[in-house]
């Protein structure tokens, strides 16, 4: 168990379960974060180890508050962990650079889980340029066992320098598995505290800037000698590669089958910000040409040639090669096929850019079945954008859909009918809806429909729909609640009645909270596609600020919770085929996977491995085909 307090074993752990282990053997007290993959396995793993340590874990309603609350406790002397993937940091970032010109008192790490090629985002960013702006440190792990390692000594570093120190990981890191030798969980016996008399402001400013300024060198002098950074190679090297992260792995790979050990250096970086100068000079005398491998932006890459231009003369003129040179994509995320590429460009070894892809492929041809971008069966925005679909055909005034972050962004694709025309940041659909509900001035006359789901409405919604209704703007809000945090991994939110320990709360009700504003909120059931719709036609013949909040539990939490009423079937006598003239509409459009074309038949049937009984796709056959039965 991830709990357990005896070490010196070897665990088979995820990356984030074994940043959450180092927390743990580093004495954490308190955990705060807000779901996002790829991070979202730390708070869990922490929430689990809950029920047998002395231990404070939640989901937060964002992530500013999250570190905020992380925060109050190092105030009162425990060590605190805050979690969260990269467009988090973006949230935290206002609270971050104000808290590390205060400061902290116990340990504080901050965790960071970027996304590099936006596997499972909406952006690819790289949020390490937050630590610099924030003057903290920033440590990076390779492996899940460096990550259980780091993250332990981070509050180490954290209490040394009194400041917050933030720790990155990406996706190939975080969902990789590995064997980890784990370390004892220490018994700690902090009592929390504030001092009065050792207040935490950031005043006065100047000088508190100074001061982080002096903590990052001390930072920077305890780099110098770090474990966390080593070389591999020869004592002068034709190509000195330096990586960070994952990319330290790829590169030690590429190396080893192109055969070039003799001939490359390879220096890994675990402590990138502030860069420990004397360290990466002593390398850069070694090679005139340095090779930067890392993910996603020329992070080490500028700080290394920034070091360089200050040296001058010392170490010579060097041929740097990176995301600036063009020998390493500048967007996307870094792989083995790209290393091996590169380097057998500039060691003239025959190595093309696909090979590596290829061979892998090779290796799994025939195991993994295509497959696209879908909701699951049952799944009720399926029925919501069928809804909005209707209702906007029905309105016929080029009405659109404003659309934010979650299972429902999916709607950008046929499996949502392609309803949804922008996606952007957390919140942002209502924001934007806020901005065309004010332009019927100029001659807007579109209907405009923005959805969110209940997790994302608490996060980053609620202050939109403030704004909407103090300044009068034309907005109609759908609220897809399904009762779970679905994307990340059905974590509760306010508005479920269970806090990440388990324990019972009373959940936020968003009906009364929309109320409560004084805006106009109806509750609509998006199983009953027809009666939703007209909900909706009737709700964008109106002004102002109004909520229609679409209830229905999430398709897999409702399975886990019983399952479905229903029993499916395709009545093969009233199934016309392609005689119908529907054009195959319930498997071509209505997409749902439960539904299947049988091309030896020339009709549609039902999947009974994959169908869940939810009943909807009844209502969208025109010859009335499909059957809804009650189970027994």
């Amino acid at each position: 168990m991830i709990s357990q307090r005896s070490g010196n074993e070897s665990m088979l752990l995820q990356g984030n379960q074994a940043i959450a282990r180092g927390a743990l053997e580093g004495g954490v007290l308190f955990c705060a974060g807000y779901p996002g993959n790829p991070s979202s396995e730390i708070i869990e793993t922490l929430a689990e180890a809950a029920h047998d340590l002395p231990l404070y874990v939640e989901w937060s309603s964002n992530e500013k508050v999250a570190l905020e609350a992380a925060a109050a406790a190092s105030f009162a002397g425990c060590r605190a962990l805050s979690s969260m993937k990269q467009n988090g940091v973006n949230v935290v970032s206002d609270f971050l650079t104000n808290l590390s010109l205060s400061g902290t008192k116990g340990g504080l790490v901050l965790v960071t889980c970027d996304d590099p090629s936006s596997i499972s985002s909406t952006n690819e960013e790289d949020a390490r340029v937050f630590s610099q702006i924030s003057d903290i440190p920033l440590l990076e792990p390779s492996t899940p066992q460096e990550a259980l390692e780091m993250t332990r000594w981070a509050f180490e570093l954290s209490e040394t320098i009194r400041n917050i120190v933030m720790l990155r990981s990406v996706s190939r890191l975080s969902h990789t598995r590995a064997d980890v030798r784990i370390g004892d969980i220490p018994v700690t016996k902090t009592r929390p505290y504030f001092d009065p008399a050792k207040p935490f402001h950031t005043f006065p400013t100047v000088l508190k800037h100074q001061k982080r300024h002096e903590k990052l060198r001390r930072a920077e002098a305890l780099f110098e000698s770090s474990p966390f950074n080593r070389y591999d190679g020869p004592a002068q090297p034709d190509l000195l590669v330096i990586a960070t992260g994952c990319a330290w792995n790829y590169s030690m790979e590429s190396i080893e089958l192109l055969g070039l050990r003799e001939r490359v250096g390879l220096l890994k970086l675990g402590t990138t910000w502030p860069l420990p100068r004397k360290l990466v000079t002593e390398y850069l005398k070694m090679c005139d040409r340095i090779l930067f491998a890392e993910d996603v932006d020329p992070f080490v890459e500028n700080s290394v040639k920034a070091l360089a231009a200050d040296l001058g003369g010392e170490i010579g003129v060097k041929e740097f090669l990176g995301k600036a040179s063009g020998h390493i994509p500048d967007t996307g995320e870094l792989s083995p096929g790209v290393l091996l590429h590169v380097l057998g460009r500039t060691f003239d070894i025959p190595w093309e850019k696909n090979d590596y892809r290829n061979r892998v492929s090779e290796m799994i041809k025939g195991t993994v079945p295509p497959r696209e971008f879908g909701f699951c069966p049952g799944c009720p925005h399926r029925g919501s954008y069928y809804a909005i679909k209707t209702a906007l055909a029905w309105d016929n005034r080029d009405g659109f859909v404003s659309g934010d972050i979650g299972c429902y962004t999916m709607a950008i694709w046929p499996t949502g009918f392609n309803q949804v025309k922008s996606v952007h940041a957390m919140g942002s659909g209502l924001g934007l809806a806020c901005g065309y509900g004010k332009l019927e001035q100029f001659g807007f006359d579109q209907p405009v429909v923005t959805v969110c789901g209940d997790s994302t409405f608490f996060h980053a919604a609620l202050p939109a729909l403030v704004n909407a209704k103090f300044n009068k703007a034309d907005i109609l809000l759908l609220i897809l609640d399904n009762s779970a945090t679905a994307m990340t991994g059905f974590q509760p939110h306010p508005g479920t009645d269970r806090t990440a320990m388990g324990d019972a709360t009373e959940p936020v009700d968003v009906e009364k909270l929309c109320k409560s504003l004084g805006v106009e909120v109806q509750v609509a059931d998006p199983y009953d596609m027809k009666g939703t719709a007209m909900t909706l036609y009737d709700l964008m013949q109106k002004g102002g600020p109004r909520v229609l909040v679409l209830k229905r539990k999430c398709a897999l939490v409702q399975g886990r919770e019983g399952g479905f009423p229903y029993r499916m079937r395709v009545d093969q006598e009233e199934c016309l085929g392609e005689a119908c003239g529907c054009g195959r509409y319930c498997t071509r459009v209505f997409r749902c996977p439960g539904l299947i074309w049988d091309k030896a038949a020339g009709k549609a049937r039902v999947d009974e491995v994959i169908c869940v009984g939810c009943g909807i796709c009844a209502d969208i056959c025109p010859q009335g085909a499909i059957k809804r039965e009650e189970k027994a």
